[in-house]
């Protein structure tokens, strides 16, 4: 988990837009704020964790400092890439959602820094990334629009994974 941040760090340093950061620094907080929801609204029920490691002994601690390296270096590399033409849009997405996913498998099922609970599983996951890296790219061009849409998110996901908001502590 520490080394995938600090690599995913040294990647941002390398590919991401830094000197701009200010155009991309609504969006990162866009995809923080998406997190932490998460983690509020699922805080008695999840529908994954992040195992503890030598490092992060629960699951708040390793969350934040992906919040803080992992998510930043995704952002500013991902909207600084991104291409112009529609066809190119398709692959491009399709490419970080496989990404993800792979980073995700890796997590799961090699080394164990991952589990998923309540029904969520790899497909789960895999509708989540698209959705993910679709809305962050609205977020960049149109920020309301993708708050909107995050909320229809949110309300779909909340249902169908039976999240009861009466029950946040």
């Amino acid at each position: 988990m520490v080394s995938f941040g600090i690599m995913c760090i040294v990647l941002g340093l390398r590919f991401g837009d830094w000197r701009n950061i200010e155009k991309y620094y609504p969006t990162i907080l866009f995809l923080v704020i998406g997190d932490l929801l998460y983690n509020i609204f699922t805080y008695s029920n999840p529908t994954w964790n992040y195992n503890e490691s030598w490092l992060f002994p629960n699951h708040t601690l390793a969350n934040v400092w992906i919040m803080i390296t992992v998510y930043p270096a995704t952002v500013m590399i991902y909207l600084y890439h991104f291409p112009k033409k529609r066809v190119n849009q398709v692959f491009y997405i399709a490419f970080w959602v496989i990404l993800y996913v792979i980073t995700e498998i890796i997590g799961l099922h090699v080394l164990d820094l991952i589990d998923h609970f309540n029904g969520w599983n790899m497909w789960w996951s895999f509708l989540f990334d698209i959705i993910l890296f679709v809305m962050l790219y609205i977020h960049y061009k149109r920020p309301f629009l993708a708050w909107g849409l995050s909320i229809l998110v949110i309300i779909f996901f909340l249902n169908v994974f039976d999240v009861n908001l009466l029950y946040l502590n």
